[in-house]
């Protein structure tokens, strides 16, 4: 598969510490085969200074391809990624959160199993590999696994980490899939939908994870975990 541009899908509420930041990782980064990049930034309704950030980056930073998007209310995760993918218009897609747990220097070992031609989506495994992971929260990783075993026992894929936030997809792909879960929802939902589709080809590859504390910023929660449950459950009983 010929890509000529990947699309950047960063969904963003009350992230005004961090989206310079991310936006400088994702500016540095040179994708091979001279890849393109559309960045997409949705922000949800941010109360803090997010807005007004990403307006001044663009300013500063007029040869990057950034598209601003807002909603009028707080949505959720899963309803600015869906606003993001509407908007791609690049042969690829994948999902880039606004803080700094998820590193963008390895976009290209998530683009090379599609880009080779083996792959149709491919997801970044924080739980494979030998890349750096910050040592936090035992049971939120027990849950994470737990998550990923029941969505695996459901959808007969073998993944080692369905919740990460690194997902590549042709975006064809997805865009021809409907999506409904507006939270953190979105991570179970799609990974069980995709699963359906015939002669779907899922990759993982190892990524890093610098993950943060919830004093930090991490916004996921316990009541994230039982809906996820939920949804796995669901998705794999809706066709």
């Amino acid at each position: 598969m010929d890509i000529l541009k990947l699309s950047i899908i960063i969904p963003a509420y009350n992230e005004s510490e961090t989206i310079h930041l991310i936006l400088d990782k994702i500016k540095k980064v040179k994708l091979i085969k001279d890849i393109a990049k559309e960045i997409i930034v949705v922000n949800d309704f941010s109360s803090d200074l997010t807005k007004e950030r990403i307006l001044s980056y663009i300013k500063v930073n007029p040869e990057l391809n950034i598209h601003y998007y807002e909603h009028d209310k707080n949505k959720g995760k899963g309803a600015a990624i869906h606003t993001g993918i509407s908007k791609a218009s690049g042969e690829c897609l994948i999902v880039q959160d606004a803080d700094l747990e998820y590193d963008p220097e390895e976009y290209n070992r998530l683009l090379k199993p599609i880009n080779d031609g083996f792959a149709d989506v491919v997801y970044g495994s924080r739980f494979m590999g030998s890349q750096p992971h910050r040592v936090l929260f035992f049971w939120h990783t027990i849950g994470n696994k737990f998550l990923t075993f029941l969505s695996n026992m459901l959808s007969n894929l073998n993944l080692t980490d369905m919740e990460t936030c690194y997902k590549l997809f042709k975006t064809s792909i997805i865009k021809d899939i409907q999506l409904k879960e507006k939270r953190f929802g979105f991570e179970p939902e799609v990974t069980m939908k995709i699963s359906k589709i015939p002669k779907i080809r899922i990759y993982e590859v190892g990524i890093s994870y610098y993950g943060r504390t919830y004093e930090e910023g991490k916004k996921i929660g316990w009541r994230d975990g039982f809906r996820a449950i939920y949804c796995i459950v669901k998705y794999s009983i809706v066709h």
